[in-house]
């Protein structure tokens, strides 16, 4: 039997699927490609491949080969085995898990932390926490793709409002409670460093919003945390009306899985009713290990918080003052503009000719006409890294 793109008979199952396939444009289409590590900052296409300097990661400090997140790892591979086996409920939790949780928990703040092998596995839960098909959820435009899952798991009413736009925000609240729903339960979606775009918003704003109006709020900091807020908590940090955070492991921990972070409450309610949590096997050991070593290193590097931030601004203005659109935000994440699908494939390969990886970044990750080189910053970055951008990009 042949395999393919060919037109589907008629009652054919895979049908839509085929043809959806098939009217896929070039640019649009989505391809794997393996990358071997190649030193602290390097990724080569094969072993034998060519070194790429890799501004496209989000091990924004560099430490997912640190010595100590691998020592972790090591003796906890050796105590615990490599997976859980099973999921927290049954036999799945070892001490590793709640040794991580009461760190987190005491770390930022918060009464209850609850772990999950991924964030978009933590981002379902979250929402079917807040929100049912009796709730009006109103999200920020340009939220994560597993937020609007969990919406749409939920029952809930969606709106958006402009990104960041917290004016917009605050007449849908006003409009929400006016509209004879004075008691529907509203839950507001936003992250804290939105991952595609590099900005954020006005959090302490936000969460007065939320107050004002008996909104919940679900801030996601899966790019913020370890980088962004005091000590690298987050930009949520110290405001107790959030209910509440989401954050990963996989970005600037340098490790793998997620959390949830908040009230006692709530916790309880995750720990008796959510699907997301009982329903999968526990985040496996060593990645917990090596995200409690992470998550200790992280507590002693401002210095290096700062240096990457003041990174973060030279390689903006430096962009600007060579014609390009400035980078919005002030984060590691450096969205390079660029609208045409096709020309930000082509800057990739020009760059990766010169040996930089950076990956186009196209619609539906992003809206419509707004493609992008996302440049990321880590901490690891070698001297003369963005000289040999310039050098690479060009002419605007």
């Amino acid at each position: 039997m042949q395999h393919g793109l060919a037109s589907p008979g008629p009652g054919d199952p895979l049908g839509p699927l085929a043809a959806e396939l098939e009217a896929l444009p070039p640019e649009r289409r989505r391809r794997l490609r393996a990358l071997q590590p190649h030193g602290p900052a390097g990724l080569a296409p094969s072993p034998e491949g060519r070194p790429l300097l890799d501004l496209a990661s989000n091990d924004y400090l560099g430490l997912s080969r640190h010595p100590r997140l691998q020592e972790a790892a090591r003796q906890s591979i050796a105590c615990d085995g490599v997976g859980a086996g099973a999921s927290r409920l049954v036999s799945g939790s070892r001490p590793i898990h709640h040794a991580l949780e009461q760190a987190l928990a005491q770390w930022l703040g918060r009464e209850r932390v609850l772990l999950f092998p991924s964030g978009f596995q933590a981002n379902l839960a979250a929402v079917q926490a807040l929100a049912d098909r009796h709730s009006l959820v109103l999200a920020d435009r340009l939220i994560h793709h597993s937020l609007l899952v969990g919406v749409q798991a939920s029952g809930a009413r969606l709106r958006r409002f402009r990104h960041n736009d917290l004016s917009d925000l605050e007449a849908k609240l006003q409009y929400a409670r006016a509209d004879g729903q004075a008691q529907r339960r509203v839950l507001v979606l936003s992250e804290s460093l939105f991952s595609m775009e590099g900005t954020c918003p006005d959090v302490p704003r936000l969460v007065a919003l939320c107050r004002k109006h008996g909104a919940a709020l679900l801030l996601d900091e899966a790019h913020a945390l370890g980088v962004l807020g005091s000590g690298g908590r987050g930009l949520g940090y110290g405001a107790g009306e959030i209910q509440l955070i989401s954050g990963t492991f996989g970005k600037a921990f340098g490790s793998g899985g997620a959390f949830l972070a908040c009230d006692a409450l709530v916790g309880d309610w995750l720990l008796q009713h959510s699907g997301p949590f009982r329903y999968t096997t526990a985040l496996a050991p060593p990645l917990a290990a090596a995200a409690l070593a992470a998550m200790e290193l992280i507590q002693h590097s401002e210095s290096q918080r700062q240096r990457l931030l003041e990174r973060a601004e030279r390689w903006r203005s430096a962009l600007e003052a060579a014609g390009w659109p400035r980078p919005a935000g002030f984060g590691p994440v450096l969205p390079l503009l660029v609208g045409d699908d096709q020309r930000a494939l082509d800057l990739q390969q020009q760059l990766e000719a010169q040996g930089l990886l950076s990956v186009a970044i196209r619609p539906p990750t992003v809206p419509s006409g707004t493609a992008r080189l996302r440049l990321v910053l880590r901490q690891d970055l070698p001297e003369g890294s963005l000289d040999l951008l310039l050098r690479a990009l060009g002419s605007a």
